[in-house]
């Protein structure tokens, strides 16, 4: 276990996962092993799974559990693999964190529902007791500021296996830059939703940023930034913008484009989701197959350029 002597080495991209579907609407774990196989071929730092762009709240706790096996016996010690455990109930956070330690899972994603700050603790420390190896904790806010910083410092201090944080509220730069200075940089920063403010992220320092797929295009950018071809890597990410500003509208509408993307590449068999969601419609299509074709585009340049032979 890393100490908060030193911050949690998870530096990078940590690809957050879609749950693939067959046409029976069940799990595909073998097109989920091509998409881990290819973002391991990216050079990912760690895998999220599942999580929101898993669909993580239609699927059934053993389909979780299914899932996470298989990303962990395809990932092996390569790189961290994170378990997320959301629930809203306690109880049954409690029995989905047992049953992922139970099959060897280390890292865990606490993703706890905010009603007020004794409630949120109590949740906590009452998972933080369980003593997974590693808790990362989940600061979602899509309208506001999110957690306090009085409380994320605390937990980090009184918690020694609180060691990540994924930050996604709005803004999230001022938040990025705070707790980095109030923890020391001992608390390892990440930035989920807010990957539109990547450039913006990196300039702020944070650790580690959680896009979901174009494995090859946000490991590039964060390679670049950290070799200090800050032109290089501003330019790339300028000719994603229209993409995140078309995929980022709405959870719902991220998680239909990237398995459409996901599909078209070769990776998914089927851009199938589960309702109740959003609906994707026509020209909804027409405009994300333009997109894709430009990170189709992109990401072969790209793996032409790192001797990736497809």
């Amino acid at each position: 276990m890393f100490s908060q002597e030193e911050p949690f080495p998870l530096k990078g991209i940590v690809s957050v996962l879609n749950t693939p579907f067959t046409k029976e609407n069940t799990i595909d774990h073998a097109a989920l092993k091509c998409n881990v196989e290819e973002a391991l071929r990216a050079r990912v730092a760690g895998i999220l799974v599942p999580a929101m762009a898993a669909e993580v709240y239609r699927l059934s706790p053993s389909e979780r559990l299914e899932m996470l096996s298989t990303v962990l016996e395809t990932v092996g010690d390569k790189i961290p693999v994170i378990g997320g455990a959301g629930e809203q109930d306690l109880s049954k956070s409690k029995e989905l964190l047992q049953a992922y330690m139970r099959i060897g899972c280390k890292n865990v994603l606490f993703q706890i529902p905010f009603i007020e700050e004794q409630q949120f603790r109590k949740h906590f420390m009452e998972l933080a007791a369980l003593d997974p190896e590693m808790i990362m904790l989940q600061d979602w806010d899509a309208t506001g500021y999110g957690l306090s910083d009085a409380l994320i410092v605390d937990l980090f201090d009184k918690v020694a296996a609180f060691q990540c944080l994924k930050i996604e509220t709005v803004p999230a730069g001022p938040k990025y830059s705070r707790i980095l200075e109030l923890t020391h940089g001992k608390l390892n920063v990440s930035g989920g939703w807010a990957v539109t403010q990547m450039m913006e992220g990196l300039q702020r320092g944070v650790h580690a940023f959680m896009p979901t797929g174009m494995h090859f295009i946000y490991t590039a950018i964060y390679r670049m930034f950290t070799e200090g071809r800050t032109e290089e890597a501003e330019a790339l990410f300028g000719k994603i913008i229209p993409v995140l500003a078309f995929s980022n509208q709405h959870l719902d509408i991220s998680i239909h484009f990237f398995k459409r993307l996901l599909y078209r590449q070769g990776i998914y068999n089927t851009p199938i989701v589960r309702n109740p969601i959003l609906p994707f419609d026509a020209i909804h299509k027409k405009l994300a197959d333009k997109h894709i074709d430009t990170i189709i585009y992109l990401e072969n340049q790209l793996k032409v350029q790192n001797g990736h032979n497809y």
